[in-house]
């Protein structure tokens, strides 16, 4: 076990209790050392990297239990899960009593939840970090206590339950006069509390935000949280992830190791989502950095999920960007396609996208057509991609090294609703003497030394 030294640990504190204002969850936790969630003394996560793991949710809503949840995170680590990276096992609602206690605590319900430290100690014990939910208002939205002016006191109480993560929701908001904030200062509040929390005992917890996509979130998110969710909420149907992904298309540039736009839980496993459907659905959750939360029955999941599906959710390659230690950056669309660029389309999103990783450019290409499709881009289309240059082609998908593209890459046959990822490397000069002797956008300023312009 690595144990911080008081030393650190003082230093650290000291940096939490002198942030103030919205600067408060600024702290350098995401790029701190962690310990494994089996540790005895947790100081702080390191969250550089997206979380991945499990939300109760999606697939149970209130009808949760202690016994359920510890399942659950059984089954993640048997079926490899864990190994994979979902390292997180997360509550929603439903946890608590309806009131609290006569001094102010909230309490976890004493029949389905009877000790919270045994539920993270067994969580902890099997290798997971364990997360709970609350609310920025009144109630959460199953109507059970939220956490508004409690946060210090519900802080404290996740605290010493021994959790890492905490997801705090948007419902139930106090009348105007009341709050006299907006939204920013409505999460704050936990944001404060939850650093003067740390400086009181030497550990943080990882704080995502549930607004929706409420008040330009991705412009403030990272000044308070480590996450936030972008939109509404998701369900397993295309036409919820196209609008998503698109959502996500124009704020890309708000993610980073240190905070990450939030396009809610995964719902492969969940609906009638087609195969291709799934792929495109944690291609683009991955490649543009966000939390990876499995939320489907994992019991149902891995019984009966074809092995097609399992690997889905198991792809290395794929984990691998979403995961990478140099690049926290999510990728951002280069061409949209189908519509002009920049232009908003819930049903169309932008189809061509890129991005820079430790191992190259990756970039993902969604057929967002009912009808299967070939889908072709100039190379230097990407602002990663250097001119003159060829590059070896690597898909993320069929785990296959796929020849060298020089200017150009076409995909064949794209499945309907479904996406191509690639990762290209610089793999030497192009050949000499191609025509026209500048690619893509140059062309059109396309000179040579002595001032004549190609054309």
């Amino acid at each position: 076990m690595m144990i911080l030294s008081r030393t650190f640990v003082a230093a650290v504190v000291g940096i939490l209790s002198a942030a103030t204002g919205v600067n408060a969850i600024m702290n350098g936790v995401g790029k701190l050392p962690g310990l494994s969630p089996s540790s005895s003394i947790r100081y702080f996560i390191d969250i550089s990297d997206a979380v991945m793991g499990y939300n109760a949710w999606n697939a149970f809503a209130c009808n949760v239990n202690e016994t359920l949840i510890i399942q659950t995170a059984q089954y993640m680590k048997d079926y490899g899960l864990l190994d994979a990276g979902y390292n997180h096992v997360n509550l929603d609602d439903c946890w608590a009593m309806k009131n609290r206690s006569s001094t102010g605590e909230v309490m976890s319900d004493s029949i389905r939840f009877p000790s919270m430290n045994n539920l993270t100690n067994q969580l902890h014990a099997l290798g997971f970090y364990a997360g709970i939910y609350s609310d920025s208002g009144w109630f959460t939205c199953a109507r059970y206590p939220g956490s508004f002016m409690h946060e210090e006191q519900d802080a404290m109480t996740f605290q010493s339950w021994g959790f890492d993560f905490l997801k705090y929701d948007n419902c139930a908001i106090p009348f105007d006069d009341i709050i006299q904030e907006g939204m920013i200062g409505k999460y704050q509040r936990m944001a404060d509390a939850l650093a003067a929390v740390a400086e009181k005992t030497g550990t943080t917890l990882i704080f995502s935000l549930c607004e929706w996509g409420w008040s330009q979130v991705w412009l403030w998110g990272a000044q308070i949280s480590h996450s936030w969710r972008i939109d509404g909420d998701i369900t397993p149907h295309w036409n919820s992830l196209a609008s998503i992904i698109n959502s996500a298309s124009f704020i890309t540039q708000a993610t980073n190791h240190f905070g990450r736009n939030d396009l809610d839980m995964l719902e492969i496993g969940n609906g009638n989502l087609t195969y291709d459907e799934a792929k495109t659905h944690f291609t683009a959750w991955a490649l543009v950095k966000a939390p990876l939360l499995i939320g489907t029955n994992a019991s149902h999941l891995l019984a009966t999920i074809s092995q097609e599906m399992l690997s889905i959710l198991k792809n290395q390659e794929i984990i691998a960007v979403n995961q990478d230690p140099v690049y926290g950056t999510s990728i951002s669309p280069f061409r949209w396609g189908i519509n002009p660029d920049w232009t908003y389309n819930a049903t169309y999103p932008a189809q061509y996208w890129s991005g820079p990783s430790e191992n190259g450019t990756v970039f993902m290409l969604i057929n967002t057509l009912s009808e299967p499709a070939d889908m072709f881009f100039n190379l230097t289309e990407s602002p990663w991609i250097r001119a003159g240059i060829q590059y070896s082609v690597r898909d993320l998908w069929t785990h296959t090294d796929n020849g060298t593209a020089v200017r150009s890459f076409t995909a064949m046959n794209v499945p309907a609703h479904g996406a191509v990822a690639l990762l290209l490397k610089e793999d030497g000069n192009e050949p000499a003497g191609l025509v026209p002797p500048c690619a893509g956008e140059a062309l059109s300023q396309c000179t040579a030394e002595n001032g004549t312009n190609y054309s």
